[in-house]
């Protein structure tokens, strides 16, 4: 009799235990699933671009763990004069991915045309490998932290040229290339809404922590990258890339005006991003918003980015336009009328529209010059391409950034400046964007 009631207890318990581990399994079952079903649609299962949908999404879980661990070191803990000058020396890190992104990676990564899954995966690698290397600096602040922040956004930039060059090799049919840049966008945009409130949390337990967190992220995302399918690795020999026609060679200017005009025009939005980042960083620091704190106010206008940002890729998922010329033309004019329209009423309001239509410009811009590198651009040279383009708008983000720094904390002034930069933008680039369309694309030629 005893011996009955212990086997029904233990029968019991561990009916139980399997009824938990199915409660529990579940919702991460049905997520895993729900994900898998949105990233695989429209054809994009069979073409592979639902997993490269996936491993940009963890990418930039990855990113924005390291982001929010800098940021903490960088900016927030200082007053502001110290804060001036370690963003200042942020800025001039993150030039040097660049310096060495046009002329040293791009040829390389032109030279391994059959390794981009291997090159992906090392960029993951190489940024779980570096987080543990800054953990132990990030608590602080020290200048050894800079080196390995360097080695991450060398690491980062490399990943986004490859994974740029391959959107066209998984194009489901039917896809534009602005739509499929988009949901490849999007799909980092929300892992960056998930990524971000995590690495917060694991602020609070301690400073190393939101490093372990990526170092995790980026591990997983090393065996992603070898997940995609093996055509992503097929090419036909390509070559440098150059801004200018040297030697016969093609170059961003000689496939077309449209995409060479489409940088520059870019390169201004980036410019008044960087500036607006950076510029009102420290001016809600000094002078927030009309009744609220300063962190209220930087979190405002953040938000209000952050949407137009998400907005804007979400817009480009959703077009069906075969002429991404129009499209940039379009948000480089809503960015100026916004901006000149700020600068002359100044209120908070205005402020932080200014900074989603920033977002949404920038989002809806990068998409549309993305399209048409990939759509006028040899497949020969692509690669180094979308490492040129990369290296100038940085700069570009560069440059607005340190404008911002210089300015005097004064809004008027400042959405001025803003004002004056876009401005800039539309007279050297709308006018050959529009004169594109009419001409129609260059069909892109393969070697």
């Amino acid at each position: 009799m005893t011996t009955a009631r212990s086997s029904h207890r233990t029968g019991t318990a561990r009916r139980a235990g399997r009824a938990v581990g199915h409660a529990l399994y579940r919702p991460f079952t049905g997520t895993a699933k729900g994900i898998r079903k949105a990233t695989h649609a429209h054809g994009a299962g069979e073409s592979g671009l639902g997993k490269l949908i996936e491993l940009h999404a963890v990418n930039s879980m990855g990113d924005v763990m390291i982001t929010v661990a800098l940021a903490s070191t960088v900016f927030f803990s200082v007053p502001t004069d110290q804060a001036r000058g370690r963003v200042a020396l942020y800025l001039a890190v993150t030039m040097a991915p660049f310096a060495l992104l046009a002329p040293v990676i791009g040829p390389m990564l032109d030279r391994l045309p059959h390794g981009r899954r291997a090159a992906m995966a090392g960029a993951m690698l190489a940024r779980a490998l570096l987080a543990i290397t800054m953990s132990g600096a990030v608590a602080t602040g020290g200048l050894e932290l800079y080196p390995a922040a360097l080695g991450v956004l060398v690491s980062s930039k490399a990943y986004g040229v490859v994974r740029s060059a391959v959107v066209p090799r998984l194009l489901p049919p039917g896809f534009s290339l602005v739509k499929a840049n988009s949901r490849v966008t999007l799909g980092g945009l929300l892992a960056t809404g998930i990524g971000a409130p995590i690495g917060a949390g694991l602020q609070h337990i301690g400073s190393p922590w939101p490093l372990y967190g990526a170092c995790v992220v980026f591990g997983f995302g090393t065996f992603l990258a070898f997940t995609l399918p093996p055509k992503v690795d097929s090419a036909r020999g390509e070559h440098k890339a150059r801004l200018v026609e040297h030697e016969r060679k093609p170059s961003l200017r000689t496939v077309g005006p449209a995409v060479f005009k489409g940088l520059l025009a870019n390169a201004t939005l980036r410019c008044l991003s960087g500036f607006l980042i950076f510029f009102l960083a420290f001016l809600l620091r000094v002078h927030p918003l009309a009744g609220q704190s300063a962190a209220v106010s930087l979190g405002i206008v953040g938000v209000a980015a952050g949407a137009g940002n998400a907005l804007g890729t979400a817009v480009g998922a959703l077009l069906r336009s075969r002429r991404p010329e129009i499209m940039i033309a379009a948000v480089l004019a809503l960015a100026l009328g916004t901006a000149v329209v700020t600068a002359v009423f100044f209120t908070p309001v205005l402020l932080a529209l200014l900074a989603a239509v920033a977002g949404i410009s920038q989002a809806l811009g990068k998409l549309s010059l993305d399209a048409m590198i990939q759509r006028d651009v040899p497949e020969e040279v692509r690669t180094s391409a979308f490492a040129r383009s990369e290296t100038l708008l940085q700069m570009a983000w560069v440059v607005g950034g340190v404008i911002g720094i210089a300015l005097p904390l004064n809004g008027v002034l400042g959405m001025a400046v803003a004002s004056a930069l876009v401005t800039a933008g539309v007279v050297g680039t709308v006018r050959g964007l529009l004169q594109a369309t009419k001409r129609g694309a260059p069909h892109p030629r393969v070697a």
